[in-house]
């Protein structure tokens, strides 16, 4: 049986809150299945490293220069993030993301199932140190 209960949304032009990470974060639409949401590193600003403990994380990076680095089941890298650039986070990644550019580091982020709230990430140790 289809559902009528779509969500439509605008985006803020303030923050809804901070992530685990301590990026900003503009809650967007979300269904029983998964959430959206974008995310704001500030220029010259390195996140805090988290591991998230229920959800899979899709990234897609609309503006902005950066790097993200990832560790999982023993490995590690380094990624750079400039737009255009999709990526996952699968659960239980150890992440960490600074802004390397002169604007901001805008990131539409998927989330599945959808965030449950502020206790999903757990801080882990990272590959810099954080700034937020």
């Amino acid at each position: 049986m289809p559902s009528t209960a779509w969500d439509t949304k605008q985006i803020g032009e303030k923050p809804d809150a901070a992530a685990p990470d301590g990026s900003e974060v503009r809650i967007l639409c979300a269904t029983p299945r998964g959430s959206t949401a974008l995310f704001t590193l500030p220029s010259g600003t390195v996140a805090r490293a988290v591991a998230h403990r229920t959800v899979d994380e899709i990234w897609y990076v609309i503006g902005g220069r950066g790097r993200l680095w990832r560790r999982l089941d023993g490995t590690e890298t380094t990624v750079e993030l400039a737009p255009g650039m999709s990526l996952t986070i699968p659960v239980g990644t150890h992440f960490q993301f600074r802004n390397d550019g002169d604007g901001p580091l805008d990131i539409l982020g998927v989330t599945m199932p959808p965030w449950p709230g502020a206790d999903e990430a757990g801080p882990v140790a990272g590959e810099w140190f954080p700034t937020v």
